[in-house]
């Protein structure tokens, strides 16, 4: 693989970082750039210019937020799987992992860690992901075997859900949370009418009537691996 042979040419991983809070990015890179087999290769804080710094930079790996600088780190982490198939990406987010980190696998990444885990995490997290393993945390990786075992996941390809956009599907299951649509604006960095919008699609996509089935499809959903 290409960069497998980068690295072991050049005897340290390369690290992109993107993220739009630079006291965040600052602590990473002094994190990693302490290691002995990595280095941060650049920083950016948007999608636009973390595409060209992939190109000029040539990272074996990108650490990238959800919510970047007037863009999406799920376009992001898209645009990369579709242009750089090859590229691992971690998200690394403040974003409820139960919630998004589904979505960002969907999207193309490799592994999801939440900001509030411990540093040493975010090492065992990139060092899994170069190796071309999923990284999840403990809590999740448990709910997920819990939910197998149960034999109460759904399979998400033969489910209507399927047909949700990445963004219908973040509004979804915030909407299993009993988030408002305002609290749902507030949180996405949308308007209320956006969010509005994307209700009526998804309703629409799903064949629910009113407020209250798409309610009560998303509360399922979200919460389908307690027992019934």
């Amino acid at each position: 693989m290409a960069l497998a042979k980068q690295r072991e040419l050049n005897g340290k991983a390369r690290i992109l970082l993107v993220d739009d809070h630079a006291v965040v990015r600052y602590g990473i890179a002094q994190l990693l750039n302490r290691q002995n087999d990595m280095t941060v290769c650049g920083e950016e804080e948007d999608a636009s210019h973390a595409l060209g710094a992939i190109e000029s930079t040539k990272p074996d790996l990108v650490i990238a937020d959800i919510s970047l600088k007037e863009s999406s780190g799920l376009e992001l982490v898209r645009n990369i799987k579709a242009q750089y198939p090859g590229l691992p990406v971690l998200v690394v987010s403040v974003h409820d992992e139960s919630i998004y980190a589904e979505i960002a696998f969907r999207a193309g990444a490799l592994g999801y860690l939440m900001k509030q885990e411990a540093l040493d995490q975010i090492l065992i997290a990139i060092r899994r992901v170069l190796n071309g393993a999923i990284y999840v945390s403990d809590a999740l990786a448990a709910k997920m075997l819990q939910q197998q075992i149960r034999g109460q996941t759904p399979d998400f390809n033969e489910s209507p859900v399927k047909n949700l956009s990445d963004r219908e599907l973040e509004v979804f299951k915030l909407i299993g949370q009993w988030k408002t649509t305002r609290d749902i604006a507030e949180e996405l960095h949308l308007s209320v009418k956006t969010i509005e919008y994307y209700r009526e699609q998804i309703k629409r996509k799903l064949s629910l009537k009113n407020a209250a089935e798409l309610t009560q499809r998303a509360t399922s959903w979200v919460h389908r691996e307690i027992p019934t």
